[in-house]
């Protein structure tokens, strides 16, 4: 369900009124980044920390969260992934091959050379080489998203590439791997035109192909390059333009230019460390909220769905939400989903505190509750120690600040949503997402049945079908924060701020959605 909540919808009946309230030198996570075709690069500088700290969170944190099932719900409007089920790949303790959907992928209509302009032989196409691979997913996300609608603004096909995993996040050891590194097809992860879904009726925008057929219908001889670094220098795109400026600059040059193979190549790191052309320095401070509104609105991001992999398993572990108040409502109505992040934490919050950093990409939107800004006091690299505690509160909370955080933001919600109608409470089942299989967070769960009455499930209770499903385990995560009442995430976190992203397409009301 989406939209503004509608308060007379979700009032409980007589017999299922809620219970009564109870009482209630280079720093070493940063020394090295996968770019283009799996080049690695060091950032030997770090300029303007006070104002970019933000964006240390993108590499020094990457979030992995982590029966036979139900047929998949129809894909967007035709077609294209339309597998029920799964030909293979149901020994969870072996990596998926996913011939099933590789064959699909291969099989899309678009990738005929005889359809006519703007597709097929004639067609114009661009692939990023330059994107980002071989980190966490998120942080490949929310770049490849971006670069579908410029291709689309651009009027041409964009290219995608499978998912690259960095090989200590894959669920499985490397020597269980079928190929190294590790990839995932990006139609098990999500839908869409980005993966050569159809655009809205009537429009006709040429639809994305996969990377295979880029090499048949754009061979080597007839492809243009186009180097990010010198665009970038040439335009003084580093620094100080916003999100729309570079995207004009960029939108310009490829709607502009006459060929119709054009591959984008992000240099080698001894001439620039980030090559992307929406680029780290740029996701990691608010210049890239001028662009929100547009991108928000765009088709890419109306038109991204869940995948068939991950419906299947949203289906799956559908009922462990359920309850007798939500026999006959959406069973995610009562829920409020909380990112519980341990273990590499600490490490990472110790460097965003250091660096008095701020929060990332669309989580620094100013009108969002729950707000945080660099303090003030102490130097790049050196924070005082008032302030890297004052971090601490939001960035790894303990037990009571958790408790306190999410007994305040279920009652803002019920508040706006139901004004003094209530009795209890109508939000009663507390949704996990956590990295943690530890004593602290058995414990941590007792505590909050016990004193605190919440109905507690995590990510450590769901369950897969195959390996396809356990493979796209941190989207199955997303999906059930995007679909909870109530997301509360952490802003410095690429993770956070993808769930957002899809909740405020959803229209999702800001109260909804809160950060530590």
């Amino acid at each position: 369900m989406s939209g503004r909540v509608d308060p007379e919808a979700l009032l409980p009946r007589e017999d299922d009124a809620p219970r009564k309230r109870q009482s209630s030198r280079l720093p070493p996570w940063l020394s090295s980044f996968s770019v283009g075709a799996g080049r690695l690069l060091r950032i030997r500088g770090i300029p303007r920390l006070a104002v970019f700290g933000g964006l240390f969170f993108f590499v020094s944190v990457i979030l992995l969260s982590t029966r036979p099932g139900h047929p998949v719900r129809k894909w967007v409007k035709d077609k294209y992934y339309t597998t029920a089920g799964v030909t293979g790949d149901l020994d969870l303790d072996t990596p998926p091959r996913y011939l099933d959907l590789i064959k699909e992928q291969a099989n899309l209509p678009q990738h005929n050379l005889s359809l006519p302009y703007p597709e097929g032989a004639t067609g114009r196409y661009v692939k990023f080489t330059s994107q980002i691979n071989m980190l966490g997913w998120n942080n490949v996300l929310n770049e490849l998203l971006m670069l579908t609608h410029l291709a689309y603004k651009s009027r041409r096909a964009y290219v995608f590439q499978d998912y690259v995993w960095k090989q200590d996040y894959y669920p499985w050891p490397e020597s269980k791997a079928w190929d190294l590194p590790s990839r995932t097809p990006l139609p098990a992860l999500i839908s869409g035109p980005t993966v050569g879904g159809p655009w809205e009726s009537g429009d006709s925008a040429p639809r994305s192909i996969h990377e295979k057929h880029w090499d048949v219908v754009c061979p080597k001889s007839k492809v243009k390059v186009i180097w990010t670094h010198e665009v970038k220098r040439a335009h003084k795109l580093h620094w100080e333009k916003t999100g729309k400026e570079i995207f004009a600059v960029w939108n310009k040059i490829l709607l502009e230019e006459t060929e119709k193979c054009i591959e984008v190549i992000a240099p080698q790191r001894d001439v620039e460390d980030f090559g992307q052309v929406f680029d780290l320095w740029l996701w990691g401070t608010d210049r890239i909220l001028d662009i929100w509104e547009e991108f928000r609105d765009s088709p890419t991001s109306q038109l991204l769905k869940t995948s068939p992999v991950v419906q299947r398993a949203i289906d799956r572990n559908e009922h462990l939400f359920k309850s007798p108040e939500t026999e006959h409502h959406d069973p995610f109505s009562r829920v409020l989903a909380v990112h519980v992040r341990r273990g590499d934490y600490v490490g990472a919050c110790s460097n965003l505190a250091n660096y008095n950093s701020t929060f990332y990409s669309w989580n620094l939107h100013p009108w969002l509750p729950d707000r945080f800004g660099p303090l003030p006091g102490g130097e790049p690299g050196k924070n005082t120690p008032e302030n890297i505690k004052e971090y601490f509160v939001h960035c790894l909370p303990d037990e009571e600040q958790i408790i306190k955080r999410i007994s305040a933001a279920r009652d803002d919600w019920e508040k706006e949503v139901f004004g003094d109608r209530l009795e209890g409470h109508f939000i009663t089942t507390l949704y996990i997402l956590t990295n943690a299989k530890s004593q602290w967070l058995d414990d941590f769960i007792v505590r909050l049945e016990k004193e605190h009455k919440w109905r507690i499930i995590t990510t450590n209770d769901l369950t897969f079908g195959d390996s396809q499903e356990k493979d796209v385990g941190m989207a199955v995560d997303m999906e059930l924060a995007r679909k909870s009442a109530i997301f509360m995430g952490n802003g410095w976190s690429s993770f956070t701020s993808n769930i957002l992203h899809r909740r405020l397409v959803d229209k999702k009301i800001p109260i909804s959605n809160r950060f530590f």
